[in-house]
């Protein structure tokens, strides 16, 4: 049975307690009541599974009233409930207990006006735990569900579907769910991966690639690509084919915050693959090769770098510092990036970005320059961007050029 517990954070998630632009404060109180509540989970689990359920049903509650349309508030929930649903899972309590946990997130999922708690909703067989609760939850769900995907005149949305397809599956009523899938006009991945998931289980992974590959959306396109790419990728890698995942969905499903991040994940699925390669092929695939200049410098390959700097996608604010980080140990590289700058920010490119840029890469160019003896080469190289036609608004960047070359001649004081 629960303990009573006085946890810090409900006083932060009173309804209604943050404001239209209360955003950032709701992720730093979402970060604290997580902290508390692994805290708590060390000594006392219990306690700790049902302060997830006492936040998780405070949340819709305290943030309806924040705006929502920059994302951040919606990932930073969505990552809070994925760091603690194993909290909630794992936690020691008997059948009253987590019955009484399920209801109480049953009604929060009913009253959630943006599905914030989506993932709870995804994983409910697990949460549940006891096979008869698995199984209420999913007979207390599955008309609903079938008499709304049944008709196929209007659109009938039943809150909690995820909840009755998780229950299926983890009740091991596979042909219950294969049917009630089929029922549905529109497949659509977010619940046929369900159905895929099913038939690994029963052992038919190859059908379950066949089965995800048919839930790709013809109306959306795009739309859920990526995560059935990994689940592709992931059975193929898993059952020793990975080469296949490879060319098949490795390049297209290797996710990051950044092309550096992209590449990392995709060496790390992957750590048998030669690294150069595995940069080449993701640059053909995925474009914009300018964005990938960091990715390159960062993984030693300066080459590519250089290519990728050559092309004005790469900002030149990110050259200059390149040029800067590199002019000790890489001067040749370093000299290459800093004229690349130059010319990217003659030509227009950058966003918004300061003149004293052009005096910093002028800098770097030169030291850098001195160190391989090919002063003269970048003396030469500047004079030359003196000279050229510049984007309309780039004057300003021109005249610096002409400044810093003007205090600078081949006897000219050391950089």
């Amino acid at each position: 049975m629960a303990s009573d517990r006085k946890w810090q954070f409900k006083t932060k998630f009173r309804a209604n307690a943050y404001g239209w632009r209360g955003s950032n404060l709701a992720i730093a109180r979402l970060k604290e009541a997580a902290s508390e509540i692994k805290t708590v989970a060390k000594s006392d689990p219990i306690a700790a599974g049902d302060g997830v359920v006492s936040l998780v049903e405070r949340i819709w509650p305290a943030f309806q009233g924040i705006d929502t349309s920059s994302g951040a508030l919606g990932a930073a929930v969505f990552r809070t409930i994925i760091e603690l649903i194993p909290i909630l899972t794992m936690a020691p309590a008997d059948h009253a207990t987590r019955s009484k946990w399920l209801e109480r997130l049953f009604e929060a999922v009913q009253d959630d006006g943006v599905e914030y708690l989506a993932p709870l909703e995804d994983r409910w067989g697990e949460i549940a735990q006891y096979p008869v609760l698995i199984e209420q939850y999913a007979d207390r769900m599955i008309e609903m569900v079938r008499r709304a995907w049944a008709d196929h005149q209007t659109f009938q949305h039943v809150i909690g579907t995820s909840i009755c397809l998780s229950c299926l599956l983890e009740s091991g009523r596979y042909d219950e769910l294969q049917e009630l899938l089929a029922t549905r006009r529109m497949k659509f991945w977010s619940w046929h991966r369900f159905g895929a998931e099913a038939l690994v289980r029963q052992g038919l992974w190859e059908a379950a690639i066949v089965y995800a590959e048919a839930a790709r959306s013809v109306t959306n396109p795009g739309f859920s690509e990526t995560s059935i790419d990994r689940f592709c990728e992931t059975l193929l890698v898993d059952h020793g084919r990975s080469d296949e995942a490879y060319r098949r969905y490795g390049l297209r499903a290797a996710g990051g915050t950044t092309n550096l991040s992209v590449y990392r994940s995709l060496v790390r699925t992957y750590p048998d693959r030669d690294g150069r390669r595995m940069l080449l092929d993701l640059i053909e695939t995925r474009g914009d090769k300018g964005k990938w200049f960091a990715a390159a410098k960062d993984s030693g390959f300066l080459d590519i770098a250089v290519e990728c700097a050559a092309t004005y996608g790469a900002d030149p604010s990110t050259l200059v510092r390149a040029a800067r980080d590199f002019c000790g140990k890489e001067p040749k590289f370093a000299a290459t990036v800093a004229l690349l700058a130059l010319s990217s920010l003659l030509a227009g490119g950058g966003y918004d970005p300061k003149v004293s840029e052009v005096d910093d890469a002028v800098k770097h160019l030169l030291a850098a320059s001195r160190q391989i003896g090919s002063f003269e080469w970048a003396l030469q190289e500047l004079g030359e961007l003196e000279e050229r036609r510049c984007a309309p608004g780039r004057e300003p960047f021109q005249h610096a050029i002409q400044a810093a070359l003007s205090r600078w001649h081949p006897r000219g004081p050391s950089v």
